[in-house]
């Protein structure tokens, strides 16, 4: 049910959250249940947690009752009620007593949940016009990255981490086929092709491990085999298939768990009367962990990037250095370790493993 809330009808989704993955109590609801309720309970500015957002109860006065720090009324002797959170907060018989909530309910049909789309962003196309000689007519731009976004638990991912980072799992200038620069601004939209893949296969109906299965040839079409550890690519995808993820979540989760993405900062993306319940974390992915690291260092030296490094959360700015931009930089001044580091770890084992893969994968194909 879980797995595949996502394939149902955005308001059969919501009643398999609320009816019993997210609510404060699983109970089946009746069809009149419109009335829902939402609170930031643990104070971290959002009701995104598990018990924080419920459907209210209809009591027998035909009221609803929000069931979130629900408390039993105090009886007077006259038999009148009176609810120990304040005067203010109405009591409502229930189960032969009374019982009052903190919390106010409200109408799902008049006020519905009001979702943000994915972040829409293509990126810089690797191929602009050129002219008779060969020369770029179109803007240059150098190490330019994608803006994307994933989700941390909560409503919409069925609470689920669609962030958690999965290991590295495509790795930077690795192969003969590689090392050109075509190749290399091809492992984003390699990632896309295979999650692209994957995602469209399990919405079909296939299984997990059919869908990635399918996300992986398109992979292993898109790449050299040895850029990418394919075992590690098919566990992550369905590992997240069986979340309840979207494609641009597992596209991010492949990328910022190899390392090429930074992130922004995180933004409201579904709300229910202006309480947040799902929350996103803007990002900007680049082709190579290298060209993150080299954007990280350089945009604080060049005063074009001064006030606003990377844009906001919602809406990221992962444009690329213009050709005079990268020119000015000072390349003395960043510290290029952590690629480095890569690269000497590597130098043995690795090529031995990346080599099984680049076997393994192309029998698979193959047998295919």
């Amino acid at each position: 049910m879980i797995a595949r809330w996502l394939l149902l009808p955005r308001s059969a989704a919501h009643a398999v959250l609320f009816g019993c993955a997210l609510v404060a109590a699983c109970q089946p609801q009746p069809a009149s249940a419109q009335q829902m309720c939402a609170a930031d309970l643990n104070g971290n500015g959002d009701a995104a947690d598990a018990g924080e957002m419920a459907y209210c109860t209809i009591t027998s006065s035909g009221q609803y009752q929000c069931p979130l720090e629900e408390i039993a009324c105090v009886a007077a002797p006259s038999g009148d009620y009176s609810c120990p959170l304040g005067s203010q907060f109405a009591c409502l018989p229930k189960n032969g007593g009374a019982t009052c909530s903190p919390h106010s309910c409200a109408d799902v049909a008049a006020n519905p949940i009001v979702e943000e789309p994915p972040i829409e962003d293509p990126g810089t196309a690797p191929d602009g016009p050129v002219d008779a000689d060969g020369n770029c007519l179109g803007t240059i731009e150098i190490f330019s990255g994608r803006a994307m976004r994933c989700r941390p638990p909560g409503l919409s991912t069925t609470l689920s981490n669609c962030c958690k980072d999965k290991g590295k799992i495509v790795k930077d200038g690795m192969g003969s086929s590689i090392g050109s620069i075509g190749t290399k601004i091809a492992v984003a939209k390699g990632v896309f092709t295979g999650m692209s893949a994957a995602f469209t296969a399990f919405r079909a109906g296939a299984t997990a491990g059919q869908a990635a299965n399918a996300g992986a040839n398109a992979l292993i079409i898109g790449l050299d085999p040895t850029s990418i550890a394919i075992s590690l690519a098919i566990n992550f995808m369905i590992e997240v298939l069986l979340q309840g993820c979207d494609q641009q979540d597992m596209e991010v989760g492949m990328l910022r768990g190899s390392g090429m993405c930074h992130e922004v900062g995180s933004y409201c993306t579904s709300s229910f009367l202006g309480i947040c319940l799902q929350k996103a974390r803007g990002h900007c992915c680049f082709n190579t962990k290298l060209g993150r690291i080299i954007q990280e260092q350089g945009r604080p030296q060049l005063k074009a990037f001064n006030g606003n490094l990377w844009g906001s959360p919602k809406k990221p700015m992962c444009r690329g250095f213009t050709p005079e931009e990268f020119q000015a930089l000072d390349f003395s001044k960043m510290d290029l370790s952590e690629y480095y580091a890569d690269i000497e770890a590597r130098a043995q084992s690795d090529i031995q493993i990346d080599m099984k893969e680049r076997v393994n994968a192309y029998l698979k194909a193959v047998g295919e």
